[in-house]
């Protein structure tokens, strides 16, 4: 969907059209879905996180001032919603691996060869994990720059941070992430099949 198509569709949303907020729901499903679970690498949280982000976007979407800025506003949403999930159990969530290789296996879009299949599964699962030990605020950084492809702009418009502090987030979360690798001796060539 264009981002003309989506604002048009937003406007109904506040306009109380609950057909056009399915068809939100059916668009933003996926990545909300997604950030969630790279966030905690658990399918039931990334649920729970999921229904509750649409649950506050359809209380809280009349007022939103800037429809333009409806991708940051959601995705500030659900990572509130994270960083309270973490807060609330009082803990950091375990990476549950066999939920992470099924997740994998869900969003294989081609054919490949079973062991390049296998590699890139093992390669996610390290990563996955190398990604949980991070301090919140770096890994949700490192989330929404590197696998959900945002501008440092927009990510700072979502962590309502100023942009030098998003971009030293990452830097210091890719640093520490790559010396976490170097530690478990996940050699550099390996990194780069995958």
């Amino acid at each position: 969907m264009d981002d003309m198509n989506e604002l048009l569709l937003i406007k109904q949303v506040q306009k109380g059209d609950r057909d056009a907020f399915s068809r939100l729901v059916e668009t933003w499903h996926g990545k909300i879905y997604r950030f969630a679970y790279r966030f905690f690498a658990d399918e039931a949280d990334a649920h729970d996180i999921t229904q509750k982000t649409f649950i506050k976007t359809y209380q809280n979407v009349a007022g939103l001032k800037e429809p333009e800025k409806f991708s940051s506003w959601i995705y500030r949403i659900a990572n509130n919603l994270c960083l309270d999930e973490l807060k609330r159990a009082g803990r950091r969530k375990s990476t549950s691996l066999e939920a992470y290789i099924e997740q994998a296996d869900g969003i294989e879009g081609e054919e490949t060869a079973p062991d390049t299949e296998l590699q890139n599964k093992e390669l996610g699962t390290i990563l996955q994990k190398a990604l949980l030990m991070l301090p919140d605020e770096q890994r949700a950084v490192i989330i929404l720059k590197e696998y959900e492809g945002l501008k440092f702009r927009e990510i700072a418009d979502i962590l309502e941070e100023p942009e030098s502090t998003v971009k030293s987030r990452l830097y210091y979360g890719l640093k520490s992430t790559r010396r976490v690798l170097t530690n478990w001796n996940i050699k550099h060539e390996y990194l780069n099949n995958g």
